[in-house]
């Protein structure tokens, strides 16, 4: 049995490899073809262009694990079969039993993969992406978060952003005004910020203290409004989806968005997305097993491959469904996230229920 499991885990890493090397590099030239059409625009060059793409690599990787795990899988689980290896394997004992046990144990690394590539790699590298983007765009903003909030600089001014709400809007807002020799003018601080489209913030519940030859002078205003060359697309590089987001990241924000009485739905079921996504990894293999009943009359090699890009499509897009249809309804966010990989997990079952019949 462990002589099947290492044959099979070499096969199938190898061909999990070359898919996910097909799928990178057309997913890579797509967003190449893309980017062309903004290079060009500010300080936008098209090796900022390469390296953005570069950067959104890892987000592609860990997209495509659960697709591009089924497809190497069939692959090579239907080259065996067609050269009559896994009959030789069952004709000499071999199990269903132990079969999705050896696949299973294939697919542990592959998980642990995956989960690197959602928690650690991607997260960090989308978000270096879009800053990068926006930086060759954008030369007079530039943007940094610290334990202190973000730091945004604002031709003569520096401000401090407490928070940035997913609707683009601002609370706990500072800003500092210098004149052109760095000597400060005035502190603004407000409690809201909302972009009114006209180029503009309205400022809400502000508080402006004035720095004169004569003096200082304090003043409260309702409202006040805010002219700056910063806005809502410029500082949506620090808000991520939430589907790009890590599960701690996630955790932390559903936290503090329960702790000030808002509604934590679309965080919570992507909080989940992320902590099980992983795992489908291990059913679209078990998936793949059903494929090992190959005939050459059932379609051939890339028939297989056919139905696989078709499964493995439909299991991405009816997550997708799924999420948006539990934050919707607000359904239990663990339901949202799992429904998917519950109704592929009984596929796969029932497949190899009706092979094993046979």
């Amino acid at each position: 049995m462990n002589l099947l499991t290492r044959y099979l885990a070499r096969e199938i890493y190898s061909s999990v490899a070359i898919v996910f090397a097909g799928f990178l590099a057309l997913f890579s030239f797509m967003d190449v073809i893309q980017e062309l059409h903004d290079v060009g625009q500010g300080n936008y060059h098209l090796k900022d262009a390469l390296l953005y793409v570069t950067l959104l690599i890892p987000t592609h990787v860990y997209e495509l694990f659960p697709l591009a795990a089924l497809i190497g899988a069939i692959f090579a689980i239907v080259q065996m079969a067609n050269n009559s290896e896994l009959m030789v394997y069952r004709s000499s004992g071999a199990s269903l039993k132990q079969m999705i046990f050896a696949m299973l144990k294939i697919g542990l690394p592959l998980v642990l993969l995956c989960l690197l590539f959602g928690e650690v790699i991607a997260p960090p590298s989308d978000q270096m992406a879009q800053e990068l983007y926006w930086r060759a765009n954008n030369s007079q903003v530039t943007l940094k978060e610290f334990r202190s909030g973000v730091w945004v600089k604002d031709e003569h001014s520096f401000v401090n952003i407490k928070n940035v709400l997913p609707d683009t809007s601002l609370s706990n807002i500072s800003i500092y005004e210098f004149d052109e020799n760095y000597h400060m003018r005035a502190i603004t601080s407000a409690k809201r910020a909302t972009f009114d489209n006209q180029d503009q913030w309205l400022l809400e519940g502000v508080m402006q203290t004035r720095f004169t030859g004569q003096g200082t002078s304090v003043s409260n205003k309702p409202t006040m409004l805010w002219h700056s060359t910063l806005n809502p697309s410029i500082l949506s590089v620090l808000l991520l989806l939430p589907e790009k987001m890590s599960s701690w990241d996630l955790y932390q924000y559903t936290k503090h968005l329960s702790e000030n009485h808002q509604k934590t739905g679309r965080y919570e079921i992507a909080m989940w997305n992320k902590l099980i996504y992983p795992v489908a990894v291990l059913i679209m293999l078990l998936l793949a097993l059903p494929f090992a009943s190959f005939q050459r009359r059932d379609g051939g090699v890339s028939g297989k491959i056919f139905i696989g890009i078709v499964l493995g499509l439909s299991f991405h897009f009816g997550g997708k469904l799924f999420s948006n249809l539990g934050a919707l309804n607000e359904w239990p966010p663990l339901f949202s996230a799992m429904a998917i990989s519950w109704v592929y997990l009984a596929i796969a079952l029932l497949l190899m229920w009706r092979t094993e019949r046979r």
